[in-house]
């Protein structure tokens, strides 16, 4: 079966990417699957341009860009040249599949599933609506809140607000004063992997972390501080999802920053969590129905806090396409639950075929 493993990608988690992908590519040449899939690696330049054959095998095996797209790690693509045609998926062959293991916009955004909706081709993972609500963190907050999950509170906050002539800024930054307090938390609302996020313990690290926050995304979401431990909750499945053993993420910084998530020993990690059975429970209950609030397949990681002074578990976000680096959660805890990483990838490139059968 041939898998069109695409990687790379216009976001600031393109380093990201790569790594995830090669370690699934890595899983299909083991065991079972190498006599069951042939990967064709096609990468995503951060101009946005396709490129399969040595260059994308390359850049795979290496797990570092291409010299074109070499940059600090994290960094925003520069404006991209404009495509005046789609890639011309035919000259790859036939794929079987496709699996996107894009982070962040233009691929884990629910617009890379929109392009393989219209050719009508299975793939790997969410689909439109799934991957667009998971990405959007103000618009999972209200899947949430509709699917009755108990969340931080938070005020969503739009570029042209924080732009805004001298007047209105001052005013909106009292209002999250008002509302929110401090120490608060400013996010762009569509990128991953913690870029562009700030702890903001005053109003000049406010008005600081929301110009910061608009420079990656014209959505803002600025959140209440909460102490509080983070535990996560992988999910795999289409109609009846499951749930993974629980993940703890600890760490020394003031949140879990890129360099936490993506560098050997940048935090601790539990696995599985330290927590009570009745606390396991309800946060795996809460996973799944928020997978089922965005509707979706697949595979997800969700985010929690979990207050201990107060007994109280907040859901923190869902990621669609978590990573799949060495040091990444999603198939860690997995691993924890019985089901090794070659097997993981076998079973969501099945799920894929599963989805597009059942559509």
């Amino acid at each position: 079966m041939q898998v069109g493993l695409v990687f790379g990608g216009r976001s600031g988690e393109h380093e990201v990417s790569i790594r995830s992908a090669g370690a699934i590519a890595q899983a299909l040449s083991i065991d079972e699957n190498q006599t069951k899939y042939a990967v064709v690696p096609i990468l995503i330049h951060k101009d946005g341009s396709w490129e399969s054959g040595q260059t994308a095998q390359q850049v795979l095996a290496s797990g570092k860009p291409a010299m074109q797209d070499e940059g600090p790690i994290g960094e925003l693509p520069s404006a991209a040249k404009p495509i005046k045609r789609l890639p011309d998926l035919s000259a790859l062959g036939h794929i079987d599949i496709w699996f996107p293991v894009i982070h962040g916009p233009n691929g884990e955004d629910g617009t890379l599933q929109g392009l393989f909706e219209v050719l009508e081709v299975p793939y790997v993972g969410c689909g439109v609506l799934g991957s667009s609500l998971g990405m959007d963190k103000l618009a999972s907050k209200s899947a949430f809140a509709q699917a009755g999950l108990p969340q931080v509170n938070y005020r969503g906050v739009s570029r042209a607000e924080i732009y805004s002539n001298p007047c209105i800024f001052p005013k909106l930054c009292d209002g999250i004063d008002e509302a929110l307090g401090y120490p608060c938390f400013v996010k762009p609302a569509n990128l991953g992997s913690s870029v562009g996020i700030s702890k903001a313990t005053n109003r000049q690290e406010l008005e600081t972390a929301l110009d910061l926050a608009a420079s990656y995304d014209r959505r803002v979401i600025v959140e209440t501080g909460v102490v509080a431990r983070e535990i996560e909750c992988s999910i795999l499945g289409n109609d009846n999802p499951k749930a993974s053993v629980l993940g703890e993420t600890r760490f020394s910084t003031d949140f879990y920053d890129y360099a936490a998530k993506y560098t050997e020993g940048g935090a601790e990690l539990l696995i599985p969590s330290p927590v009570s059975d009745q606390v396991r429970d309800r946060i795996q209950e809460m996973a799944i129905a928020a997978f089922q609030a965005i509707d979706g397949s697949g595979l997800a990681r969700v985010d929690f806090f979990y207050i201990e002074k107060t007994d109280q578990i907040l859901i923190n976000e869902i990621n669609t396409m978590p990573g799949f680096t060495a040091t990444s959660m999603y198939p860690m805890m997995w691993e924890a639950s019985g089901i090794k990483f070659s097997d993981l990838v076998d079973k969501l490139i099945q799920l894929g075929l599963e989805r597009t059968a059942h559509t």
